[in-house]
């Protein structure tokens, strides 16, 4: 029963509606022994022979109010715990995605996508239970059972009632004996679920590719296997659960035995009477549902508490990046200035970046170019505070970084990263993600200078296509443009373009630069690229390699010493020439 005490701070926390629930519980629980007694005076009245209409008259009218009253309270007491449990499922997976949503990039490299659903699905489901039928079956189980007991003992035979309950013990020994068991199971099925979830969601991202390698057949047998181990583990569960049942039967059966055996030599003894043995044997019937629940209850509590175990553990691990204490609530602008002496990933072998140092001015543009993993988007992860953890300080507008609130610091970026996501709604939706009051002027003007416009109004419906779930239905180019636009309404203090023109064609790029140029003066650019012709106008570039700035200056400068910069440079204006060259004596 440890899940309930875990869950102590919701039931405090919803104490009233808790409290009526049970409260009603417990009155339907006193008024289903009414009936027995009924009975048994009824039988007796006419054993005797003195069981007049208007006493039989009485006693129908004193079951059809107690029919009636349990009729309202049930109906409310439904309302009042599974309300309640309702909440908690809701509370718990706003209390998730919130996490979610603070976690870093190392929280999501170390959890799959389908495990964390599998958490604000199925696990959820088994704690809502747990706070709500499981709740539900305790109470009632409880009462119930306490209730007959002390009816069957006061009113009608101390000692038959103990004789009866000689095999209750041996229930209680394999039920905790069954509950164990099954925690075990359920957990490992909780897990064999979220590896099949990952695998789906993961299997349905990469269809494309899958299609491609023409891995379907693979891919349908590592799904099969991966299923086929979900059914095992469940069937594991269900062979415990399904103990619980016979079990009970059993159980109920010898106590069944002992009362026909025993009850009618105490009736013939004179003991009690034949209306009491009735009686008794109609409460023993009660008593199978609080035995039964009993069984059933181990089985919530065991998949709540093995569910719960599993959302704690994902609520527990410790946000990376968060709010200092006395942050700056306001939007941060000026020159950035790095001083970064080392930064590694935790558990990494060797450092990310070294000894970095350079100043930006406001309305500078910065290109960052280098060879593939020298640092580049670690660079800028940094400066967005994405991860954390690094020998040295970054500032802007003259503060560390983490003196300004995450929310004020990003609201002064526009971060158009290497990965676009464009969610499954429309152009215009995806365009407006990070304004979403703006006007359709906004977002068209927008598009302009992303020199997307005029692909958007070649779509079937315009700005308002959708365009499929991750931009199934566009090409990569058209993706960075959308993506680039959705950063370019925001006007933001900074704009980072992380290798986000990789995929358009020169012509384009230069007119996505040129439009840059023109409408964000007095604003800082920051673009990482492999194409150099993409930050040759910056104010300043870096080359890095292997985490360490290897040049600095502007392209005259840099194209007047020796270095990769030159080399590259002059490699990419040659591969240029050629594709020209080719182009053109193709046509002729």
């Amino acid at each position: 029963m440890k899940v309930f005490i875990d869950l102590k701070w919701f039931f405090k926390q919803e104490k009233r509606p808790y409290i009526l629930g049970i409260s009603l519980l417990i009155v339907v629980a006193m008024l289903e022994l009414v009936a027995p007694k009924v009975i048994g005076i009824v039988v007796d009245e006419i054993k005797n022979g003195t069981l007049s209409p208007s006493m039989l008259f009485k006693w129908m009218l004193v079951l059809a109010l107690t029919v009636l009253t349990m009729y309202v309270a049930r109906y409310y007491w439904r309302l009042m715990i599974f309300g309640s449990a309702y909440k908690l499922a809701r509370q718990l997976r706003d209390m998730l995605y919130s996490h979610f949503t603070k976690m870093s990039q190392t929280f999501y490299q170390k959890k799959r996508v389908g495990d964390l659903m599998a958490h604000a699905t199925n696990d959820l489901q088994a704690i809502q239970q747990t706070a709500g039928a499981g709740v539900l079956t305790m109470v009632d189980s409880l009462t119930i059972g306490i209730a007959v007991i002390v009816v069957m003992a006061a009113t009608i035979s101390w000692k038959l009632t103990i004789i009866c309950l000689i095999p209750m013990p041996l229930m209680a020994i394999m039920t905790n004996w069954y509950g164990g068991m099954l925690h075990k199971r359920f957990y490992k099925a909780q897990e064999a679920f979220s590896s099949l979830n990952d695998k789906t969601q993961e299997s349905i991202t990469g269809i494309k590719v899958i299609k491609t390698f023409g891995q379907e057949k693979e891919d349908i047998d590592e799904f099969y296997q991966q299923s086929a181990d979900v059914v095992k583990k469940n069937l594991a569960v269900a062979r415990v659960d399904a103990l619980y049942d016979p079990t009970v039967a059993v159980i109920v059966g010898v106590s069944f035995f002992l009362s026909i055996a025993f009850g009618a030599k105490f009736v013939l003894d004179g003991a009690i009477t034949i209306g009491e043995l009735i009686s008794f044997n109609a409460y023993l019937g009660l008593l199978v549902w609080p035995m039964l629940a009993f069984g059933w209850l181990f089985n919530i509590v065991e998949r709540g508490r093995a569910s719960y175990d599993r959302v704690r553990s994902i609520l527990d691990e410790p946000v990376d990046v968060e709010d200092g204490p006395g942050a700056i609530d306001e939007v941060p602008s000026g020159e950035i200035a790095f001083h970064i002496e080392k930064f590694s990933y935790p558990g990494g072998y060797r450092p990310v970046l070294n000894q970095i140092e350079f100043r930006l001015k406001r309305g500078e543009t910065l290109g960052i170019v280098g060879k593939t993993g020298a640092g580049k988007t670690t660079l800028l992860k940094l400066l967005i505070r994405e991860i954390e953890g690094f020998d040295g300080e970054i500032s802007f507008g003259g503060r560390q970084l983490h003196e300004y609130k995450l929310e004020r610091l990003r609201e002064a970026i526009g971060y158009v990263p290497q990965e676009h996501f464009l969610f499954s709604s429309s152009v215009a939706d995806n365009i407006s993600f990070a304004k979403p009051e703006a006007s359709m002027e906004e977002i068209q003007y927008a598009a302009r200078l992303a020199k997307m416009d005029q692909d958007i109004l070649q779509f079937t419906d315009g700005y308002d296509t959708i365009v499929g779930e991750r931009g199934v239905s566009l090409s990569g180019g058209q993706k960075q443009r959308i993506s680039i636009a959705r950063a370019l309404l925001m006007e933001p203090e900074v704009l980072i373009l992380d290798d986000s023109l990789s995929a358009v064609d020169a012509k384009t790029e230069e007119g996505i630069l040129s439009a840059l140029r023109e409408t964000r003066a007095g604003k800082t650019t920051i673009i990482t690229a492999h194409r150099l012709s993409a930050i040759q106008h910056a104010d300043l570039i870096l080359v890095l390699d292997e985490g360490e700035i290897a040049q600095m200056g502007t392209h005259y400068e840099l194209m007047n010493e020796d270095g990769w910069y030159k080399e590259m440079y002059l490699h990419q204006q040659l591969e240029e020439l050629v594709e020209k060259g080719g182009a053109y004596g193709q046509n002729n």
